[in-house]
Parts: structure tokens; sequence; C-alpha cells
């Protein structure tokens, strides 16, 4: 599962699914709230969106419009897309 890290064998359950967890990257500490990948990646998911603040900028590289952003910008004349930031 986890290449060069160790993983722990066990019979737990996901609180959220009830499905069979059998490895984790990790040594459980409180077996009650165990959240299986699925859940887990579902929720990351959720949270990530709900995070996201919608609007109607201009990208100050190249003009592509730019309809939500991770956070409310301070200076609305100067955000970038996702991939003139990466750049």
């Amino acid at each position: 599962m986890n290449k060069g890290r160790e993983s722990y064998e066990g019979n737990w359950t996901c609180s959220k699914c009830q499905a069979a967890i059998t490895t984790l990257p990790f040594k459980p500490e409180n077996e009650a709230n165990l959240t299986c990948r699925d859940c887990y990646l579902k929720e990351k998911s959720q949270r990530r969106e709900s995070r996201m603040v919608e609007g109607n900028w201009t990208c100050m590289d190249c003009g592509k419009t730019i309809t939500e952003l991770p956070f409310t910008p301070r200076d609305p004349q100067s955000v970038s897309c996702r991939d003139c930031f990466r750049k």
C-alpha cells in the first residue's frame, strides 16, 4: 500500500459507511472514528469545494475569466488563473 512506509493490519470498520478496513498507513488510537479511503476522499473533496469563493475576476497575466478562487482576493486586479499561477 505505502512504499517505504509501515502499514498496520487489522479488522476495523469505517464509521461512515461501515465498510471493512484491513490496512491503515498509521496505528489507530481511536478506532471509533476511522474512515475508509473512499469516505475520506469524499469528505476531503467536499471540504475543498465549500472553501471556494465565487466571483468574476480576470487573470492579470492572460486575461482569462476566473469564476472561483480558494480565497477572497484583497486586490481583485491582481489575481492569476490556475495555469498562470503554476508558471
